[in-house]
């Protein structure tokens, strides 16, 4: 066995010539970009790839990797991790839920993630199986999003998530979700609390569109003292708006933001894009940062907003 082989740190490729890691730019105050980028169906990841790619070509700090979004099942959110960060040198922030594992298969996958090179976890619950398609399928559920938070921050305490010592500690970066639109906003403020003490250190929020409500929460949510990165979504139509509105939960999008879209007609996806390029703005003097999500797979368009915000 070889000397490389022996050595017990974490097997980091390509960070390690990084100048500062998304935790320490959020530390220093810096406005941090990231990008949605979603694993693939089936076992092609090249077209994610190459949308990392230029996301990184256009200045994004970090990726953010989907755990099978709105319960659609995609590959395994550490497996496509790994390869954006072993083949792009790209830092990422897995998103994983606790829908498909109990707390066995959490404590395995979180302590497989960390020697793999990833640090940086957004703890969800995750959207119902039949939402997907599979109603056939049950949820599992066995550790809510507070729970996956506090078994984080017990690895990085060097314990298992029932108290017993595992050796050194880990070392995550634990992000929790939040939802500024939330009416009344009194409960989400009181689970944004379990959050914290659980052991969060920083919040990325549901898509805004609505800086009246985003304001209004940043004055309640500042009580916590941790940074949070707020998604931003560029809306493709009228149509987009109003289906985005009215199905999706925890989403809303004020009349006039969707009345501009319909009176935009063809240009819509220029006006969508003009709406996202204002709250990313916005959130310069009011945010750690912002979490851009692509429409229908347009990153073309998400990296000019990238180029942007960096530039």
């Amino acid at each position: 066995m070889t000397a490389a082989m022996d050595d017990p740190r974490p097997v980091q490729p390509h960070l390690a010539t990084a100048s500062l890691t998304l935790r320490e730019k959020v530390a220093a105050g810096r406005f941090v970009v990231c990008v949605e980028v979603d694993p693939p169906h089936g076992l092609d990841p090249r077209r994610g790839m190459r949308a990392a790619a230029l996301m990184k070509e256009a200045g994004a700090d970090a990726i953010n990797v989907g755990d099978s979004p709105t319960a659609r099942v995609r590959m395994s959110p550490w497996a496509f991790c790994l390869l954006l960060q072993r083949e792009l040198g790209v830092e990422t922030v897995m998103h994983y839920t606790t829908r498909d594992r109990n707390a066995m298969a959490i404590h395995s996958d979180m302590v497989g993630a960390h020697a793999l090179g990833i640090r940086n976890v957004l703890c969800l619950r995750g959207d119902p199986p039949e939402l997907g398609g599979y109603k056939d399928v049950v949820g599992v559920w066995d550790v809510s999003a507070v729970g996956l938070i506090r078994v984080l921050s017990l690895l990085n305490q060097g314990l298992d998530w029932t108290g017993r010592p595992i050796g050194r500690p880990a070392s995550f970066f634990i992000g929790a979700a939040c939802n500024p639109n939330a009416d009344p906003l009194g409960p989400e403020i009181r689970l944004m609390r379990r959050k914290v003490e659980a052991g969060a250190h920083f919040f990325v929020t549901q898509n805004v569109f609505d800086l009246g409500r985003l304001e209004r929460f940043l004055e309640e949510a500042s009580r916590f003292q941790r940074p949070l990165i707020v998604g931003v979504l560029p809306l493709h139509s009228y149509e987009h708006a109003e289906r985005l509105h009215r199905e999706v939960p925890g989403m809303f999008i004020p009349e006039e933001v969707r009345e501009r879209l319909r009176r935009a007609g063809p240009r819509a996806p220029e006006e969508g894009k003009a709406i996202a390029r204002y709250i990313l703005d916005a959130c310069r003097a009011r945010a750690a940062g912002v979490y851009l999500v692509p429409t229908y797979g347009n990153f073309e368009l998400v990296a000019e907003l990238v180029a942007e915000a960096k530039g």
